[in-house]
């Protein structure tokens, strides 16, 4: 049976875009878990001022993180020449690896407590709190690692016309919101007996999450294991 080639074209950019947005859903949600000053600060906010302000401060920090994720990509797309030899991406991948596996050893060891604030007793606007979540993602660079051992054992690559690079980058944006979302429904719900435990237990799952995620990358670039949203 003959196949229009029209159609098989279509076909394959629709099936790489679909690719290109579970990726950016994952890095989206991987960056925004752990219980940093951010996370913190949501959580603190849900619970004092209501679910919308908790809403508002993971909007900004997920509006920093997507401006971080296209410097991260930009910089990649000037060495992609370079890093799309075999043995390059098999190195990247690798450095990834250990780079996912010591931010998951890191949150899995870090004590959320010590990033708390004293709420304020003023909610503020809508707008101060979005702008004050966005500064403070902002204001730490080192994200950047994150992003690139993401970008690198994910293959994020960012297709070069304006829908595929609108798909890439809005769905990074879209996997912290769907984290921001979840995080302030179960704090609504666990009002009262959401605590400093469930602080720790959360952090502790994200820092185990990671590092599982980590060695099936490593195991599955070392043995060349293809997954399956690679």
């Amino acid at each position: 049976m003959h196949i229009d080639p029209t159609i098989t074209t279509i076909w394959a950019e629709f099936s790489s875009t679909l690719q290109l947005v579970v990726k950016g859903l994952i890095i989206g949600i991987i960056v925004s878990a752990p219980m940093g000053p951010v996370g913190i600060l949501c959580i603190q906010r849900t619970m004092h001022k209501g679910r919308t302000y908790g809403l508002v401060t993971g909007a900004g920090a997920a509006l920093s993180d997507m401006i971080y994720a296209l410097i991260t990509g930009s910089g990649m797309a000037l060495i992609m020449d370079f890093i799309e030899r075999p043995e390059i991406i098999f190195w990247l991948k690798v450095v990834g690896s250990l780079l996912l596996l010591i931010f998951g050893l890191h949150t899995l060891l870090s004590n959320p407590i010590k990033v708390m604030r004293k709420p304020s007793g003023q909610k503020g606007t809508l707008f101060n709190n979005f702008v004050t979540s966005f500064l403070v993602t902002l204001s730490n660079p080192l994200i950047i690692f994150l992003f690139i051992a993401l970008f690198a054992q994910l293959t994020f690559a960012v297709p070069e016309n304006i829908f595929g690079v609108a798909c890439g980058y809005l769905s990074i944006f879209g996997g912290a919101m769907l984290w921001w979302v979840g995080l302030t429904y179960v704090i609504t719900r666990m009002r009262r007996s959401f605590g400093l435990r469930g602080m720790f237990v959360i952090n502790r799952t994200v820092g185990i999450v990671v590092i599982l995620v980590s060695v099936l990358y490593a195991l599955s670039t070392v043995f060349k294991i293809s997954l399956t949203f690679y």
